[in-house]
């Protein structure tokens, strides 16, 4: 059984989920390819979260330097992650090029370091925004969620334990959580949202 297929066995994939992207476009604006199994795992989830707690982003057509950013988002995430490296002492001369793929409730920034020409053999680093330090794990970005929802690390890689050794989890698509919140719905309750107006849209 393949790692999509054991996330896929633990998190069914919600109808009508997944992503349909011009891939070649935004591999173009970013000036990289992405692994396969991230974008086997967005072609059939798409950007959303898991359980209300970890955020998974697919990429938008990137800015360069210089360019009006968005303010979230997987363009964002990176440039934080790469601000985080940084602000641990390693020096900006020393600072990767990061690319964040995920980031969770608890402050936690989930990246690939893209410094090998394959992407397929970039690993994940977890960056604690805690303690600002980040700890890499030699695997690709689904191998990492089958192995979190299994708690086959040493410890739990997040700064909670909610997806460690889970025997399911939810995925729910960033599309519907907002049609959700903007229904006054909780997405992950089902029930009235008390909070639904008070932020704005």
């Amino acid at each position: 059984m393949s790692w999509l297929e054991e996330v896929r066995r633990i998190m069914p994939s919600p109808p009508g989920a997944g992503d349909s992207v011009d891939r070649d476009a935004v591999e173009a604006s970013w000036g990289t390819r992405f692994p396969g199994d991230y974008k086997e795992f967005m072609a059939e989830y798409g950007e959303g979260a898991i359980d209300d707690y970890l955020s998974l982003m697919a990429p938008e057509i990137h800015v360069g330097p210089g360019g009006e950013s968005p303010c979230m988002g997987m363009q964002q995430e990176s440039a934080n992650a790469e601000d985080v490296w940084r602000a641990a002492g390693r020096g900006a001369a020393e600072t990767p090029r990061l690319i964040a793929w995920g980031a969770d409730s608890s402050a936690d920034i989930l990246c690939w370091p893209a410094t090998d020409s394959d992407p397929d053999k970039w690993p994940v680093v977890v960056w604690g925004r805690g303690d600002a330090r980040g700890t890499e794990y030699p695997c690709g970005m689904v191998e990492f969620l089958c192995r979190l929802f299994r708690a086959e690390f040493d410890e739990c890689p997040l700064g909670a334990v909610s997806l460690w050794g889970v025997g399911s989890a939810r995925f729910l698509p960033g599309e519907e959580e907002q049609r959700l919140r903007k229904a006054g719905i909780s997405p992950w309750t089902g029930e009235p949202d008390p909070y639904a107006g008070m932020f704005g849209d």
